[in-house]
């Protein structure tokens, strides 16, 4: 069976018990901060499982794309060395929410293998936990298994979320590839995990441990299960290691063509072959290569699959090509890589492109530390350089080290590493973390979407980062209200401003952030006292606020158009959204031409005039996710959510508990100012609405009329007065430089007559009028043609700033160079400069000195000469 087939007969199946089936989730958990990456099929079951997730089913299944690749579990040091490790896989599972339990998932597995894979009974092996007679008893008077052939393990066979929360025993499903393979049974002496293979994992979630470590009965046990297709697909095809089976063979046929490799058993192929599938699903899933976080684990898996290919010959980029090679072996299933293939082989490509030019230097810093190694570890302070200026990850210099028998000094690594945060730090600022400070049940009550007046009750007052009582006149802190209309900074949009006020007491509210569920008002008093548990009167600055309300719509319309325009791969990386202006980054690999900035703003402008109302509905997150709601993957969100939708037919829905203007029409008008990359893979664009649009536009009007007034045209035929202009211009400069060339010819001979004789070399230094750089070239041409053998150091002044040229002729380089005669007298004149023995370029700015420093040369040059 070809994988593809056995992925769907596992989901068809499911599906006749009365499951659900459900696609998988994005490679960047939903709602989960504890994870880098989606690692196992129930992740997206995980509030589930816990209670706080219902969902109108009972039973599910799925094929899940995972990656192991970072943070706790990571398995790429390993890819390549074994037989089934991968950065990429599928998990099949199959899951019930305190429906069924062990009997009937034990029974499910069972029929699956036996009866639709066909696999034979006697080449199965179980394991149970030391603890679960349950599960045992199953296997053998349910099932029919044979007790011989059924291990009790420990701690290999219990599950458990973390350290306290859902856990139970496992019964693991074993596949004996035979006794040509060495190796023993599970739990065995001789196991290696290489002859008998876990192909399926049961994990029996019945009890909740406690802080103290107690295990409590679920009341309502449920299920979890997981089989990785790569493995089974190596047992349904007949093969033991994982890149044998179809999928990775037409991986590493497609490789090796593009790099003509002959050797497809090459281990470096299999890596490609890996790091080709999560590269490509994490760029689709929205993931850019980076410097921080998820983005830096892409980059890492990249630069390993490059320096691959490096070892087998690739003299440019290759690893992009391989994206629709893996479209036509997983489009099928995964129909969002098919349809954002050209910007993931424009992303990965990018990336390419830019370690490239650092590839070739770092190998070469490598290999002359390896030629100067004592001993079989590469220090630590090398390990770092490579890392801190040529961009190589650690697991990539420890993969070439592992390759020659060699270790890295980690711990020195670590201490450079170290030593560089230490001075990030000492030039940081010092900030309070309110989170750690705040002491407080519950959470402040925000009323501030229908009013930006509001009362509220003092809960807490904080001064210099400590709880106080009181604050008094003149002081600044922060009040924490149980309930107010000012909001806090929150993604992206800045903090409200105003005023907080009670009789004989005003304060000056100057920004409003949040900790641990609470809005703190961060205040100036401006007259009179206030402890905790005062009633003050909260009024928001509504001019400030509604201007902000213009550029946050704005924002979320940009958005929108820029996924119209560029591609779904867009999404979003960051934002700020003030009373001035917004600012939107996002997910894109190159920059946005001129042409898609107008029609990108065109969409937005529309959506504007449209002037649809701007709705906002609390819904839960499956609700919201149905009505196609964006998400930002990695925020936490509770469990009812705010969906905003604005424009014509939905033109934007997405996930914002910010503020918004009541319709799109509100907004005016918004005009993007800028364009710039912020980061690899990473872009950003500055716009202003309303009024701020208006003004930007005015400014561009005065910019324009001084133009026309300047090249004496009018606005109907300005572009065209300044093409003619620029045209002449050029004309002008192409002149000069003829001029400059005649000027040098002739100055050439006229200044050998001041060249003198030191011990048989002509020495000529000389000062040229109206001269520049390139001029200087060209009159010291001349001047080694005229005298045909000397020394030379030519000058030329031009306001404050002197150029430098110093010509050896060919006949005296082995006893003068012109690199050292220029670097002696650049310095003498407060520059510096170099070059080739035969000809140097340079410059100074010490102008009164030039006069004697000429002067000086011939004796120099007699030192020289000895």
């Amino acid at each position: 069976m070809k994988t593809v087939e056995i992925r769907e007969a596992f989901l068809a199946f499911f599906e006749r018990q009365g499951h659900t089936r459900v696609p998988s989730s994005s490679l960047v958990p939903a709602n989960d901060p504890t994870l880098l990456f989606t690692n196992a099929g129930m992740n997206q079951f995980k509030d589930t499982f816990l209670g706080t997730d219902p969902r109108p089913y009972n039973r599910a299944a799925s094929s899940q794309r995972c990656v192991r690749a970072g943070g706790k579990h990571n398995d790429l040091e390993n890819v390549g060395y074994t037989a089934r490790h991968h950065t990429f896989f599928e998990m099949l599972g199959n899951f019930s929410f305190g429906d069924y339990f062990k009997r009937e998932a034990i029974r499910f597995a069972w029929q699956f293998l036996t009866e639709e894979m066909q696999l034979p009974k006697e080449r199965l092996w179980v394991t149970c936990h030391v603890s679960d007679d349950e599960a045992e008893r199953i296997w053998v008077e349910d099932i029919g298994f044979p007790a011989e052939r059924i291990s009790r393990l420990d701690e290999d066979n219990f599950w458990q979320m973390g350290d306290t929360g859902p856990c139970g025993p496992c019964s693991e499903i074993f596949y004996d590839h035979g006794p040509e393979v060495p190796g023993g049974p599970p739990g065995s002496e001789d196991d290696d995990l290489d002859r008998y293979i876990e192909i399926w994992n049961l994990v029996f979630m019945q009890y909740n441990r406690d802080a103290s470590g107690e295990m409590h009965p679920l009341p309502a046990p449920s299920v979890d299960t997981g089989m990785g297709l790569e493995r089974i697909a190596a047992v349904m095809q007949g093969v033991h290691s994982n890149y044998e089976i179809d999928l990775f063979q037409a991986l590493i046929r497609a490789a090796a063509g593009i790099l003509g490799v002959d050797d497809l058993e090459h281990a470096s192929l299999k890596v490609i072959a890996d790091h080709i599938r999560s590269c490509a699903f994490l760029v689709t899933d929205g993931v850019m290569p980076g410097n921080e976080g998820r983005g830096y684990v892409l980059r890492r898996i990249i630069r390993r699959a490059v320096r691959h290919g490096n070892k087998l010959g690739a003299t440019g980029p290759f690893f992009h090509q391989l994206v629709s090679t893996l479209a036509a072996e997983m489009g099928e299933a995964y129909p969002e890589l098919v349809k954002l293939q050209a910007q993931v082989e424009k992303a990965l490509l990018t990336e390419e492109e830019q370690f490239a030019k650092t590839l070739d230097n770092g190998l070469q810093i490598l290999n002359d530390a390896l030629e100067q190694l004592e001993g079989a570890q590469i220090p630590g302070d090398v390990v770092f350089r490579l890392y801190d200026t040529y961009g190589f990850p650690v697991d990539l210099t420890n993969d070439i080290a592992r390759e020659r028998g060699l270790t890295l000094d980690i711990a020195g690594y670590e201490a450079a590493m170290a030593e560089q945060r230490s001075r990030s730090q000492e030039s940081g600022t010092f900030r309070v973390d309110y989170n750690d400070v705040l002491k407080l049940e519950g959470s402040t009550e925000f009323t501030g979407y229908d009013a930006l007046t509001g009362q509220g009750t003092v809960s807490a007052l904080l001064r210099d980062g400590e709880a106080v009582d009181s604050l008094a006149a003149d002081e600044s802190g922060v009040v924490v209200l149980d309930r107010t209309p000012f909001y806090a900074e929150s993604g992206g949009q800045v903090g409200d401003t105003g005023y907080l006020s009670a009789e004989g007491l005003r304060l000056e509210v100057t920004d409003t952030t949040k900790a641990q569920g609470h809005h703190l008002h961060h205040v100036k008093v401006l007259s009179g006292s206030l402890k905790t548990g005062d009633r003050l009167e909260a009024t928001v600055d509504g001019s400030v606020r509604q201007r902000t309300r213009l550029n946050h719509s704005a924002t979320h319309l940009l958005h929108a158009a820029l996924r119209q325009v560029l591609g779904e791969h867009v999404t979003q990386k960051g934002s700020l959204v003030d009373s001035e202006r917004l600012r939107f980054d996002f997910s894109h690999f190159e920059a946005v031409k001129a042409e898609e900035l107008k029609a990108i703003e065109t969409l937005v402008n529309a959506q504007i005039r449209a002037n649809t109302p701007v709705t906002t509905r609390l819904m839960s997150m499956e609700e919201a996710m149905a009505a196609g709601a964006m998400a930002l993957f990695g925020e936490k969100y509770g469990d009812s959510v705010r969906v905003l939708s604005m424009g014509e037919k939905d033109f934007s829905v997405e996930l914002c508990g910010g503020t918004h203007v009541a319709r799109t029409g509100d907004i005016g008008l918004m005009r993007i100012s800028a364009e710039s990359g912020v980061a690899s893979g990473v872009r950003r664009i500055e716009a202003v609405t309303g009024a701020g649009a208006l003004a930007a536009i005015d400014a561009l009007e005065g910019q324009l009329g001084q133009v026309c007034e300047v090249v004496k045209a009018g606005r109907d035929n300005v572009a065209a007065k300044v093409g003619a202009l620029r045209a002449e211009a050029r004309e002008l400069e192409k002149e000069v430089a003829r001029l400059k060339q005649k000027l040098a010819t002739s100055a050439g001979g006229d200044l050998t007559a001041g060249a003198v004789e030191v011990a048989g070399v002509k020495v000529l230094a000389a000062s040229v009028d109206g001269g520049d750089a390139k001029t200087l070239r060209d009159t010291m041409d001349q001047c080694k043609n005229k005298l045909g053998s000397g020394v030379i150091l030519l000058a030329a002044v031009d306001g404050d700033k002197i150029a430098l040229a110093a010509g050896v002729t060919k006949d005296l380089t082995g006893r003068v160079r012109a690199g050292d005669l220029m670097k002696e007298f650049a310095g003498r004149l407060g520059g510096k400069g170099g070059g080739r023995p035969d000809m140097a370029q340079g410059g100074g700015s010490d102008v009164a000195a030039l006069a004697d420093t000429l002067k000086a040369v011939p004796e120099w040059v007699a030192q020289e000469l000895g």
